[in-house]
């Protein structure tokens, strides 16, 4: 466990003695591996362990809370303290050693009057449930039982003492009588006999009343576990009933709304002048989403030509959808080689599959398999394959490729600027295939690679690696003929939290061009999965992408909007803008990251009227929008094949002289593709068994490796190596060379057996 983000800041503050009712204090808190241990307020009250980013969040938000009265209570080493009850888990860290046994004193204490309150209520209550009132008195009755068999074992020792102590006495008057020599050692062996039964009996009346003394014990305990589990059902219960209600009434609500206007005279989006760059939020395990009214939109466009175009609202996009997209040749516009927005240059030399085996129609209780889910990292889950699609998440990054055309032209263009534009459009296109796609892809195994060869259709060539498996992460390469090439190291983390399933990506995607020496670099956003529970599942896209050209220092700012019953927007919104590297705004994107991105280019800037939190706003004076980008339509019959592209529909088709680690060799996916559900999770059970032996055997060669005090290397990537990169400063994984040239030799001789 990291030991980021402890920083030298004094655990506690001035709190009460660890034996009073409250206890208060600074600790640092476990949250991800991302973020490490950050720095949370604690309040022991009343049997609970309640904590709060500041003090100032007591009068009104608690970020978690924890009954000790049922939690277990450890310490790990010096400092740290770990809480754990029903499923939930807290990790944390006190500033030294004396601070930590002043919060264990006072969590013990503050525990055993927990259970001692909770036996008071359980003696004192006279309404509980008539389930409950038959469970005690079947408790009640068996120790009845058990204290007159103890009461009859007693009465047994009490007669086997008295006649054994008469039997030795008796045994001791032979002895004193003058007898044979011989008839004096049986007399002895006799007596130690006695002896020696009446110890055992004793030892067995003993154990009869531990034994009781323990069923007593467990009794009690089982009680408070039974009454704890029925309430926290009743919670559950109650939390989806008001989920529920509260779902149909928004339904409700929007049927009812009003229709908006489907165009406005002119536009409207807004921004704050001098405002700092777009924030970057990072995920948290504490965190909670809300649906929230937006504030102004991110601009305020107005176009140029307005006695000869119709002015083009910003936040209504179907108004620009209507038009007439110009051409891009006007002057101090997009260049001539940038000016091809049609589809994809070349058709495929090779005539490949259109579709798939529709889904089968199994049914599932989805909320007896979420419920143990809370709280815990989805790639630590045994997920059945009735929550997959047929793609593992090597084949969802190549995914990323299907609009691999923007990067060509954007390779031709002589401006930076214009190529940024393209870039962007690129960046957010790899999210239109999400918007139906709710279902979860393979996890892949370690050493689990996947090629996407399009070299004759169109140019490039892609590769993915899973390199490391916990945490899990997969690097990606592709190079094209036309004067590019990708790369990237995407590690997923996600977390359930109840009611939405939070999906974070971490790592930097590198775009280099070959002719210019332009080097972008840019991050992904969160996804959302909501209505885990209740409803119909849809996903969402939230936060900001910086893109950095790092020869020229351009940079685009994009924001997609989170999406909110309550906005006017349009759903699925994304703004940005393109500015150079004196910041000098030179383009504006707007659209939508499921159908389309369109670019403006600024001829002229001027200060507007005053904005939230009184400050000024810009007014950009725009040529008239043209598209960088359109989503492909999906093919016929999706909706039974997984809401799949036309590209995702080829992703799985065979392959001649693919590497054996590819995921079309895949056995559960494949099966699951065919339709044949069952088998396929049993395949996939007996993979991931297999890849937790190839796991265990590993750490038992590095024990023995420490023990001989040799040196293990571990587990090393095929294809991709680590190296420091010189740009971001961090290390990633980056191709190393020899697939392409291993494929043409057909020598898989190096793949481990992963299948």
């Amino acid at each position: 466990m990291s030991e980021q983000g402890k920083g030298s800041v004094s655990a506690s503050a001035a709190a009460p003695a660890p034996g009073s009712d409250t206890y208060k204090g600074w600790l640092f808190k476990w949250t991800n591996y991302l973020k490490g241990y950050q720095r949370r307020w604690f309040v022991l009250s009343n049997g609970l362990l309640s904590y709060y980013r500041t003090q100032a969040e007591m009068a009104h938000t608690c970020r978690g809370t924890i009954n000790l009265a049922t939690a277990h209570i450890d310490t790990e080493d010096a400092c740290n303290i770990v809480l754990s009850s029903g499923g939930r888990t807290y990790h944390l860290k006190a500033s030294t050693e004396v601070e930590r046994q002043r919060w264990v004193t006072a969590l013990e204490l503050a525990k055993a009057k927990a259970i001692r309150m909770m036996n008071d209520q359980s003696d004192d209550s006279g309404d509980e449930e008539p389930a409950a009132q038959s469970d005690r008195s079947e408790i009640q009755g068996t120790l009845k039982i058990l204290v007159s068999k103890l009461d009859d074992l007693s009465t047994c020792n009490d007669l086997i003492a008295k006649h054994g102590a008469a039997l030795q006495r008796s045994l001791s008057e032979l002895e004193g009588l003058k007898i044979p020599l011989e008839g004096g050692e049986k007399i002895k062996a006799v007596n130690e006999r006695a002896t020696l039964f009446r110890i055992t009996s004793n030892a067995m009346i003993n154990a009869c009343r531990d034994f009781l003394d323990l069923a007593e014990t467990h009794s009690r305990r089982w009680q408070r576990a039974l009454q704890y589990e029925r309430e926290q059902r009743t919670h559950l219960e109650e939390t989806i009933e008001q989920l529920a209600k509260q779902h149909n009434s928004l339904e409700r609500a929007w049927r009812e709304a009003p229709t908006l206007a489907t165009s406005t005279p002119s536009t409207t989006t807004t921004t704050q002048e001098g405002s700092e760059r777009l924030h970057k939020e990072e995920a948290s395990d504490e965190d909670e989403f809300f649906d929230a009214m937006e504030d102004s939109p991110a601009f305020i466009t107005v176009t140029a030509t307005e006695n000869t175009q119709r002015r083009r609202s910003q936040s209504n996009l179907s108004g620009a959808s209507g038009g007439q997209l110009s051409d891009w040749n006007q002057d101090d516009h997009m260049s001539p080689s940038c000016n091809d927005v049609s589809g994809k240059e070349l058709q495929p030399r090779r005539r490949r599959r259109t579709r798939i085996p529709d889904k089968p129609n199994y049914s599932l209780n989805l909320w007896s398999i979420m419920k143990n889910c809370i709280g815990k990292e989805l790639s630590k889950i045994p997920m059945p394959v009735n929550f997959n699609e047929p793609l593992s998440m090597l084949q969802r990054l190549s995914e990323d490729l299907e609009y691999h055309e923007l990067l060509d032209k954007a390779a031709r263009c002589d401006s930076s600027l214009e190529q940024m534009c393209l870039v962007a459009a690129f960046s957010v296109s790899s999210y239109s295939t999400t918007v139906h796609r709710t279902a979860k892809p393979f996890n892949p195994l370690l050493g689990e690679t996947y090629e996407l060869d399009r070299l004759e259709e169109f140019g490039y060539r892609s590769l993915c690696e899973q390199v490391s498996h916990h945490p899990p992460a997969a690097a990606h390469h592709v190079i094209s003929q036309r004067g590019w090439t990708l790369r990237q190291e995407i590690t997923i983390a996600s977390k359930f939290r109840g009611k939405y399933l939070s999906i974070m990506p971490l790592g930097a995607i590198h775009l280099q061009f070959q002719s210019s020496g332009n080097h972008y670099v840019w991050r992904k956003v969160t996804s959302t999965v909501h209505n885990i529970i209740v409803g119909k599942l849809w996903i969402d896209q939230s936060g900001d992408i910086e893109i950095v050209n790092h020869r020229t220092r351009d940079t685009c700012q994009l924001k997609f909007s989170p999406y909110s019953y309550f906005s006017k927007d349009v759903p699925r919104k994304v703004t940005g803008v393109v500015a150079d590297s004196g910041g000098q705004a030179n383009y504006i994107l707007s659209g939508t990251w499921d159908d389309k991105i369109e670019s403006a280019k600024i001829v002229q800037s001027s200060r507007g009227g005053g904005g939230t939190e009184g400050k000024q706003k810009t007014v950009y004076q725009t040529l008239p929008p043209k598209l960088l980008w359109k989503k492909y339509s999906l093919p016929d019959n999706a909706e039974n094949m997984y809401h799949f592209s036309a590209l995702a529909l080829t992703l799985n088709e065979p392959e001649e002289g693919v590497g054996l680690t590819d995921s079309r060799l895949r056995p559960d996916q494949k099966l699951m593709e065919e339709g044949r559900w069952d088998e396929a999770n049993a395949e996939k059970q007996r993979l991931e068994e297999k890849q937790r032996a190839v796991r265990r055997r590993r750490e038992a060669e590095a024990s023995d490796a420490i023990n001989d005090g040799r040196e293990y290397e571990g587990y090393q990537p095929l294809w991709f190596h680590q190296r420091r990169d010189s740009i971001t400063g961090e290390k990633s994984f980056v191709y190393k060379g020899g697939y392409w040239e291993t494929k043409e030799r057909q020598d898989w001789s190096m793949c481990p057996d992963i299948f």
